[in-house]
């Protein structure tokens, strides 16, 4: 796996950088966002259950958001992720 990133800063998206975990095992999920103090626990909520889906683990999550919803969330990590690793996940 390598560092990879989907997404943008702008109103409505959410920029998401995936990597390999520093050290220690585990997902590890740093968050900023405009809504996070309402919305940080979904927004987190989202990653993770989304990494599990795609069996990622070990992997860090730079996450700089900016109101996306639930599905954008989903789209930029499942972009970042088959970025990070190579593999496409639509052509299964």
């Amino acid at each position: 796996m390598k560092t990879a990133f989907a997404g943008t800063g702008e109103s409505g998206d959410i920029y998401i950088e995936v990597s390999p975990a520093a050290a220690k095992s585990g997902v590890e999920v740093n968050l900023n966002s405009t809504v996070g103090s309402q919305f940080g626990n979904q927004i987190k909520k989202v990653i993770l259950q989304t990494l599990e889906e795609l069996k990622i683990s070990d992997v860090a999550i730079n996450a700089n958001d900016k109101g996306a919803l639930d599905c954008t969330i989903r789209a930029r990590v499942t972009a970042a992720v088959c970025r990070a690793t190579g593999e496409d996940i639509w052509g299964k």
